[in-house]
């Protein structure tokens, strides 16, 4: 998968965890935070432009504190929203 790829999949799920938050489904947030590491691990090997970098620092950091984080409310649903729509922006930087 190239890196678009995996960014707009990082999207796709930080929108899910947000909405998955505000319903408390806490088994489907777990599922899906640990899906979205695993497309982390992957974006790690993927090659990516020099311009996207700084998005991908700054999110993987954010995501971590997030990841340990979680408190299933409208704050951290509204940072998984947000990201979600930083990354889908910022995929075209790839």
């Amino acid at each position: 998968m190239e890196a678009k790829e995996i960014i707009l999949n990082i999207s796709v799920n930080l929108g899910r965890l947000c909405r998955w938050s505000l319903e408390g489904r806490t088994a489907r947030v777990e599922q899906f935070l640990n899906e979205t590491e695993e497309f982390l691990k992957a974006l790690e090997l993927a090659p990516k432009s020099a311009r996207f970098l700084p998005t991908y620092e700054w999110f993987k950091k954010d995501f971590e504190n997030l990841r340990h984080n979680v408190r299933m409310d409208k704050d951290w649903a509204e940072s998984m929203l947000t990201w979600a729509n930083i990354l889908n922006h910022r995929s075209a930087l790839t």
